[in-house]
């Protein structure tokens, strides 16, 4: 992340590039930004967060949140978008928790795509944030780039920036994934599809494809089929009260279920 520079912005110039990269990076028309310029200056201008990440004076990434319940803990952090090459992502989530602790809050929430194996990765491995939640068909509709009409469901991430596992990770190295003994998969890719598997045991593995992106384009009936899939294997273990611990070998989330009676 050397080389990067990462600052609030305010100013209408600097909220209309961030406009510009968003447009950009989801494949959207003029307007089809997820945030506009009018949104972002009422945000900033009512002391939420809006801030760019620069690469020799080149804006390379941006994200945008705002103060949510419970009052005075939490942030949601609503969009965030990056070029490749810079770790911007990186910089601007790791400003992004400087910048909470600061205002005395305790938590960063947001969501994803939990079929995105980048992203799963990114928040598990490199944050040390935990989806809590599966939320279906979060955003409706949304034929962009990035989304290509699939169902918009999401994965609740908390970040808790005070856990010492949040500590370790936003100061230098990604964090160790332990595999229970025992775990069994629970969804696996064969052939590029999802297999189901057993869901009763203690400790799970929930894999994803490796680029549900490039499947929507190429395959969407398997792209439907792991929506579903993940729909039903995650999103049931969550709603069960299992608890995610982390995403291994860039693969697979790591799922323990409480079998206390």
């Amino acid at each position: 992340m050397s080389g990067l520079t990462v600052r609030e912005l305010h100013d209408l110039p600097d909220l209309e590039a961030v406009d510009s990269l968003f447009s950009r990076i989801w494949g959207a028309g003029p307007g089809g930004s997820p945030m506009g310029v009018e949104q972002m200056r009422a945000l900033s201008h009512a002391g939420n967060y809006v801030a760019g990440a620069y690469a020799d004076g080149r804006l390379v990434g941006a994200t945008v949140a705002f103060f949510a319940a419970p009052v005075g803990q939490a942030l949601h952090s609503h969009v965030t978008g990056a070029l490749p090459g810079h770790a911007a992502g990186l910089a601007l989530k790791r400003h992004q928790r400087a910048w909470a602790l600061d205002r005395g809050l305790s938590r960063i929430t947001w969501t994803y795509d939990p079929l995105v194996r980048r992203n799963a990765h990114f928040n598990l491995t490199k944050l040390g944030a935990r989806p809590v939640e599966y939320l279906t068909g979060f955003y409706g509709p949304m034929d962009d780039a990035i989304n290509g009409g699939d169902d918009t469901d999401r994965a609740l991430c908390s970040w808790e920036l005070s856990d010492p596992a949040v500590v370790a990770a936003a100061a230098s190295a990604p964090l160790p994934v332990t595999v229970p003994d025992g775990a069994v998969t629970a969804l696996a890719a064969r052939d590029g599809l999802p297999v189901t598997g057993r869901l009763d045991a203690p400790a799970l593995l929930v894999e994803v494809p490796p680029d549900i992106e490039a499947l929507r384009r190429t395959d969407p009936g398997a792209a439907k089929a792991w929506r579903l899939a993940l729909r039903e294997v995650l999103g049931g273990l969550l709603a069960t009260g299992a608890t995610v611990t982390g995403f291994d070998d860039r693969t697979s989330y790591v799922v323990v279920r409480d079998t206390t009676p």
